[in-house]
């Protein structure tokens, strides 16, 4: 077997391996041989189908399946003899067609960078810290009591947190919506299902009040043709609703599982829930300031281009519906931080390897069971995960990154940083 590597860019390389074709022949004719003696043809008795039947028959398909198994071993035989790491199933290219008694193929992938020694110790890290206090969880409760109010219609004027049902027609130019009629629609005012200038519009108003008003439609409009555009709306309201909050007793407790209503219970279940979202939206923000620093401090280590495109179609698809392939230009936009993405991650997983950092068993179990604890049949998801290698693989991925990121957190310079139950939750970034 002869091989020779040709470098395709920093991390590209291309694999020309060449195998005598004898070994491909040899193979073929073993197998022809062997369905020989086991294939069942119409017109012929077991075991007495001629060779040249069977040639006719099966040969193309026995000599690709073959051809496939020999790249297949060839090509394991030639990357670990060069030292290479490919990233990905290399791109194979023959024609499988002998030349001087050989075949050749090539091989095209990239291979993971070469790594500096990696120095944690002089990067700045500021370490999350947050707790669950009383008032996040009268916060929470009062969220809850929120979701499941009830509305009762009034005569009076609308204010913040009512209901209002209304119809609408918007005119702007010589353009309308809709183009006859009203259209009906409700919103809870304050809640930021409208946008502001609407809900302005709609304080203050009675059941079956009309109005025209301009209105001034923000840049992000759903509808283009209003959108930043400052168009007449006529409205007529329908109803008005005050919102009738649930009293916090022991029929509202029962409605969360507490099947005895006691009031204390039910604040340490709230108590317990919101801390184990806490634990992880501290992980998060610690894990996002470690990859930033990290991505920072080594900035021109070269990133495999299959990998920044992967992670930049799926940021860029994140928020398309499922199934629909973002465009170019998308694509292209979430590059760079696709790259810083992946930079981070191949930091990490480098810091992990040369610091010999192996998963902690008892963190995935206990990762796992917080994740079942959100479901109302937890042990069915523990079954699923355990049943499932990609989910497991998935869940090893994330309990790592915890480790590596506390790990560097405990070899940096770190300092705490005091946060609020808020301030943890919000969106990074936000």
């Amino acid at each position: 077997m002869q091989v020779s590597v040709e470098n395709v860019g920093k991390l590209g390389r291309k694999l020309t391996v060449k195998f005598p074709a004898e070994r491909l022949e040899s193979q073929v004719s073993q197998r022809i041989a062997e369905m020989g003696r086991t294939v069942r043809l119409k017109g012929f008795r077991p075991g007495k189908v001629p060779t040249n039947v069977i040639q006719q028959r099966f040969g193309a398909q026995v000599r690709g399946e073959a051809l496939s198994e020999l790249i297949g071993s060839t090509l394991r035989q030639a990357v670990e003899q060069e030292k290479l790491q490919p990233i990905a199933n290399p791109a194979v290219d023959t024609t499988g067609n002998a030349e001087n008694g050989e075949i050749a193929y090539t091989a095209t992938f990239e291979i993971m960078p070469e790594f500096p020694v990696i120095d944690v110790a002089a990067l700045e890290i500021a370490r999350p810290k947050a707790e669950v206090k009383d008032s996040d969880i009268d916060k929470m409760i009062e969220t809850l009591r929120t979701q499941r109010r009830s509305f009762d219609e009034v005569t009076r004027a609308s204010k913040d947190g009512d209901f209002v049902m209304f119809e609408y027609a918007a005119e702007a130019g010589d353009y309308r919506f809709p183009t006859e009629g009203l259209e009906r629609a409700g919103s809870v005012l304050g809640s930021g299902t409208l946008f502001k200038a609407l809900d302005e519009a709609l304080t203050g108003r009675s059941a079956d009040e009309d109005l025209v008003q301009d209105v001034a439609f923000p840049e992000d409009f759903r509808n283009p043709d209003l959108a930043g555009k400052t168009a007449k709306v006529t409205f007529k309201i329908v109803k008005v609703q005050e919102p009738n909050l649930p009293t916090v007793d022991a029929e509202f407790v029962q409605l969360f599982g507490v099947a005895d209503g006691d009031i204390e219970t039910f604040r340490k279940e709230v108590r317990a829930n919101l801390e184990r979202e806490l634990k992880a939206s501290v992980m998060a923000r610690l894990k996002s300031e470690v990859a930033e620093k990290l991505a920072g401090a080594y900035p021109e280590l070269d990133v495999p281009d299959l990998m920044t495109d992967a992670e930049a179609r799926s940021l860029a698809a994140g928020n398309l519906p499922r199934g629909q392939e973002p465009s170019p230009q998308m694509v292209a936009e979430a590059t760079p931080f696709a790259r810083k993405r992946v930079l981070a991650a191949l930091l990490m997983g480098e810091i992990a390897r040369k610091n010999e950092i192996r998963i902690d068993r008892k963190r995935m179990a206990e990762m796992l069971s917080a994740i079942a604890s959100t479901y109302e049949e937890p042990e069915k998801v523990i079954e699923l995960y355990n049943g499932d290698p990609q989910l497991m693989s998935g869940l090893q991925n994330r309990v790592m990154e915890d480790q590596v990121a506390e790990w560097v957190a405990d070899h940096a310079k770190s300092t705490d940083q005091e946060l609020s139950f808020d301030e943890v939750m919000r969106p990074i970034g936000a």
